[in-house]
Formats: structure tokens, C-alpha cells, sequence
């Protein structure tokens, strides 16, 4: 065995992919210290993508004072590229689900203001080029929050709407884009997608997500209203039909603004993470890749990290294994391609002690060292 290339997601709420990455690169030397080992962080778009490409890049990072999802004060990053050109802006560091407590999670209530403010700033320092990771958040605004800090006024039948959050979707009658932020008009906006979802419908951001930041099913009928009648509101106003585009229900409708309002391309996060970190030519000559996750199921099929990884190796010949703290879906994920899936938990052992960061790292080694002695 001369190359392994370990390719973890975060653990979420547990470890970074960085951590986790680390802990199985421990036991890999313990069981064959002669093997090369690569630790290669990842994401799909959404907690991670930042570090990921900015420390790939040896690139820097930016402070600045924003709002949160309710609109209170906080510090948030974003990056610049080693190319001093690229500003890579993860929305969940302004608008993110975990900023919030879990009794404060409203989705009629909840802003993506914060991350117009992020990308007001890198605007204001004269940049033009944004990567835009849009999963983890904690809106479904439609991307209205966001417009908001850039500019743009929305009104309803009499009046200019002061409100933020997902209420005022259905309230919205005109918008006037007439004093956008200087330099959005010479500005490129790629956006790094975590789900493929489109607007509105079924699938759409509201009935899909809205339970997840705080909906009940009477408000997340409510904002599915909403983003409708939005939709129609962006049709008429840009041109663009955003209600069935894939990736324009990500972020609660943000990627659908971005589409809409800055002519955004959509693009699996994963996808966009691996062509920029060069993950085609790392693994080239390698025996193994290895890839991780916090739980695996069907979902990780669809576009998540994992399947990025996947992917890749596939064309290259080089096969792929997976692990996470848990596993559904074995079949599915089989028939996908992945040599094996490993859950690192073993039972029994309950949620709360197998995330404790000490514990998942001992659960991650403790299987590797079992794979390393397989594949010795």
C-alpha cells in the first residue's frame, strides 16, 4: 500500500473535516507506516467550504461586523483567494442555522441581510469575482434580506416594505433595482450548491426545508405561498423563471436570487471544492481514497460531498470507500460504487456520547485500523 488519500466532509456538530481527516490518518501510520497519507478536507457548499478553498489557496481572511439571522450583530468572515482576486463567501457564517438557538429558529423571521453585508464589503474593497457556498442556512427569505443589504427596495401596493424575512415574500408587489451597490453590474457570482432543489413546488425550498429551520406545516404552507407568488415577482421583474431551475431552492431561494438578480451560475458545491483544489490530479496514482461524512444515507447520492469524491475517483480507477457515524441505505449506496461503508459507531452507544469530538475521533480510528488491516 503506498497512497491513501482521505477526503472527509465535517462531521457536523462533532468534527471539522480536517479533524476527522486527521484522526484517520493516525491510524493509517500505526498500521502502515510506510503509506503516503493525504489529509483533504472537503464540503459541499456549506460548512467548510471557506477553510477549504481559502487554506488550499493560501489565501486570507476578512472580518467584518454584519447581522445574524434575527438581525443582531456579529462578527463573520470571508476570504480572499491566493489569486487576490476570488472572494469566497460561505453564507452560514452570516445567516447560518447554527448561529441560532434552537427555540429562535423561525424561518418567517430569519434574514439573509448578514451575507449581502459580506458581499457589500468585498465590494467596497473593490472585488468583482465571488464563489458563494450556500448551505447551512437558517432563511427562507427568497434571497430578499440579501437584496436588501445591496440595494435593492421592495414594495408592496402603496409602499416601500421596511420587514425582513420570509413574512414579507407574499407581501411583495414591485421591486426597484435602481440603487444596487456599485460594481454588482461588472461583478461574476458562481454559487456552490449543497441540494438541487428547485424554488418552489414539491420539492421546492419550503416544503423541503422550511420544517428543518423552525416551520410548522402551517407556516411552511405559507411561505410555499410565498415563494409562488415571489417567483412570479421575479419573472416579471428579470426575465428569469426561477420556480423549477435546480439549485434555486437552496439557502430558502437564495440561489434562485443569485440567479435572478446577479446572473449566478449554479453548480454542485462538491464539484466546484474539487476542481479548484486540483482532486483529479491528487488522486491520480493513489491505491485508495477513503471518504467520510457525520451519516450517509440515499442523500449522499445526490449531490453531496461523498458522491463528488466518488465521482472523480471513479474515472481515475481508483476505488473509494466510506465511512460515517451512521449508515441507512446500504444497498443504495453500494450500487453507487463505494467499495464498502463503514459506520464508525458502534453500539450500543447513544447520540450524545458518540459526537463528543474525543469519542468520534476513537470510533474513526478504530475502523480504519480495522480497513487498513483488510487492505494490507
Amino acid at each position: 500500500m503506498k497512497k491513501i488519500v482521505l477526503a472527509f466532509d465535517s462531521f457536523k456538530g462533532c468534527l471539522t473535516a480536517e479533524e476527522a481527516g486527521q484522526a484517520a490518518a493516525e491510524s493509517i501510520k500505526e498500521i502502515l507506516p510506510d503509506c503516503i497519507t493525504i489529509v483533504q478536507p472537503i464540503a459541499d457548499g456549506g460548512e467548510g467550504l471557506l477553510k477549504v478553498l481559502i487554506e488550499n489557496t493560501q489565501g486570507t481572511y476578512i472580518n467584518v461586523r454584519v447581522h445574524d439571522p434575527l438581525m443582531r450583530p456579529i462578527t463573520a468572515q470571508y476570504g480572499i483567494c491566493g489569486d487576490g482576486e476570488t472572494v469566497i463567501i460561505e453564507m452560514a457564517a452570516a445567516s447560518g442555522l447554527p448561529l441560532l438557538a434552537i427555540s429562535e429558529r423561525n424561518p418567517m423571521k430569519t434574514t439573509t441581510y448578514g451575507t449581502g453585508e459580506l458581499i457589500a464589503d468585498a465590494l467596497d474593497k473593490g472585488y468583482r469575482r465571488f464563489i458563494v457556498g450556500i448551505g447551512g442556512s437558517a432563511t427562507n427569505d427568497a434571497g430578499i434580506g440579501m437584496m436588501q443589504a445591496l440595494g435593492a427596495v421592495f414594495y408592496d401596493e402603496h409602499r416601500p416594505i421596511s420587514g425582513t424575512g420570509g413574512k414579507i415574500l407574499s407581501e411583495v408587489r414591485q421591486i426597484d433595482l435602481s440603487h444596487l451597490a456599485t460594481g454588482l453590474a461588472e461583478s461574476t457570482f458562481t454559487v456552490a450548491c449543497d441540494v438541487n432543489n428547485p424554488f418552489c413546488g414539491p420539492n421546492g425550498a419550503a416544503f423541503v426545508f422550511a420544517p428543518q429551520k423552525g416551520a410548522d406545516t402551517e407556516t411552511t404552507q405559507r411561505l410555499e405561498q410565498g415563494m409562488q407568488r415571489f417567483a412570479k415577482i421575479i419573472r416579471s421583474t428579470t426575465g428569469k423563471d426561477v420556480e423549477k431551475l435546480p439549485g434555486a431552492g437552496a439557502a430558502g431561494g437564495l440561489g434562485g436570487a443569485l440567479y435572478a438578480f446577479f446572473n449566478a451560475s449554479l453548480r454542485p458545491g462538491i464539484q466546484l471544492i474539487l476542481e479548484n483544489i486540483g482532486f483529479e490530479e491528487m488522486i491520480r496514482d493513489a491505491d485508495w481514497v477513503i471518504t467520510g461524512e457525520g451519516h450517509s444515507d440515499k442523500q449522499t447520492v445526490m449531490g453531496k460531498a461523498a458522491s463528488g469524491v466518488l465521482e472523480i475517483a471513479t474515472r481515475q480507477g481508483v476505488p473509494v470507500l466510506l465511512i460515517s457515524g451512521g449508515i441507512d441505505d446500504e444497498e443504495i449506496l453500494n450500487a453507487a460504487g463505494f467499495r464498502g461503508v463503514f459506520a464508525t459507531t458502534p453500539g450500543p452507544m447513544t447520540l450524545d456520547e458518540a459526537i463528543k469530538p474525543e469519542v468520534a475521533k476513537q470510533n474513526i480510528g478504530r475502523v480504519i485500523a480495522q480497513l487498513c488491516r483488510i487492505l494490507s
